[in-house]
């Protein structure tokens, strides 16, 4: 009888060693799936080509409009700030969507681009209302106006991000937590708070967007929307 008593604990310290042995095993694979979605499943390097394009096209538009003769033409402006500093919101934007109707599987890069998507129209509404208030949109007043139009999309990819993040953590707690620790989302903000800073800067220095040229190289120079989605890739390439 105490043989089979033995024998009996015996048994039960294997199966606790086993179940064990399977949750180390379950642990180091949930271990590697967040290097694996990073690798494989953000694709950001999506991202990053879509941004010379809109610089290229918003700064040919303003070339051409000066040598027209509508170098301070209101909807020029709006023109050429909208392809300058949104042109790669457009393209991410059909990026998302190719995504969505490719029923790929929900991607940080794919909320990325549809926050910036929905945040084009945003700097519209602000120019037009500045404009009607009589702002100088010339002048050191006015430095806000390039700063929406090339980071509108940006502050709605972050919020876009943001959601997506809380959405796959389960709350906001642990939304906010994955938040402060992705390098994309990090850079996005620094990118936010810094970038008006340097328009503000070179508006007092004597800066002002009088040609459409200007006004593109302004708006190209505003819009660091690249920084993030490259510092994503850079974390797929090498993590």
């Amino acid at each position: 009888m105490v043989i089979n008593i033995r024998d009996w604990r015996k048994q039960i310290r294997e199966n606790k060693m086993s179940v064990k042995n399977d949750e180390i095993s379950e642990e180091l694979t949930e271990t590697e799936s967040p290097g694996k979605e990073l690798e494989e499943g953000e694709g950001f390097s999506e991202l990053i080509k879509y941004t010379v394009p809109g610089y290229i096209l918003g700064l040919l538009t303003g070339v051409f409009l000066d040598t027209q003769g509508y170098q301070r033409s209101a909807i020029g402006q709006w023109l050429v700030r909208t392809l300058a500093g949104e042109g790669e919101s457009i393209f991410e934007g059909i990026f998302s969507i190719r995504q969505r109707f490719q029923k790929a599987e929900g991607s940080m890069a794919e909320a990325y681009g549809w926050g910036k998507f929905f945040g084009i129209s945003f700097p519209w509404i602000i120019d037009l209302g500045s404009r009607f208030l009589g702002v100088d949109v010339y002048g050191v007043e006015g430095f806000y106006i390039p700063y929406f139009y090339a980071l509108s999309d940006q502050i709605g990819a972050n919020i876009s991000g943001m959601l997506f993040l809380k959405h796959k953590e389960g709350s906001w707690k642990a939304g906010l937590l994955s938040y402060i620790h992705h390098p994309v989302m990090l850079t996005s903000l620094f990118v936010i708070i810094l970038v008006p800073l340097g328009l503000l800067g070179a508006r007092i220095l004597g800066f002002s967007p009088t040609t459409q040229t200007f006004t593109a190289l302004e708006t190209i120079a505003a819009n660091l929307c690249w920084v993030p989605p490259l510092v994503g890739w850079l974390n797929e390439k090498y993590r």
